[in-house]
């Protein structure tokens, strides 16, 4: 479980926060030019792979977590959904921060139940 923490509190302040920051701050690239894709390709390939480790420890001990199977699996599909736009920056600030604070409430629910333990 402690792992597990620890890679939400990873999510959180690595993945979640660096997108944030990349939509507000970094370089907005081009969907059509291969150089770029296949440059994020590669540097997201980590940020992807630590989604899917958070989701399928999260499945395997949803019964000891404070949110739902559905909640799990929204939480995955809107840090990749961000992970893209803040590259692209091709949603509006609006949408992109309703899915940061989705994301945020959920990782944050689970951080919470550990320190409420």
């Amino acid at each position: 479980m402690n792992e597990f923490m620890q890679l939400t509190v990873e999510l959180r302040e690595e993945i979640l926060e660096g997108c944030l920051d990349r939509y507000e701050h970094g370089q907005k690239y081009d969907r059509k030019n291969y150089d770029h894709f296949y440059y994020i390709k590669e540097e997201t390939k980590p940020l992807f792979e630590k989604i899917e480790t958070w989701e399928e420890d999260a499945q395997a001990i949803v019964h000891k977590l404070p949110i739902f199977p559905n909640q799990i699996q929204n939480t995955k599909d809107n840090l990749e959904i961000m992970i893209l736009h803040s590259y692209f920056h091709d949603v509006r600030k609006k949408r992109f921060m309703e899915l940061y604070h989705s994301v945020m409430y959920n990782l944050d629910i689970v951080l919470n139940q550990e320190t409420s333990s």
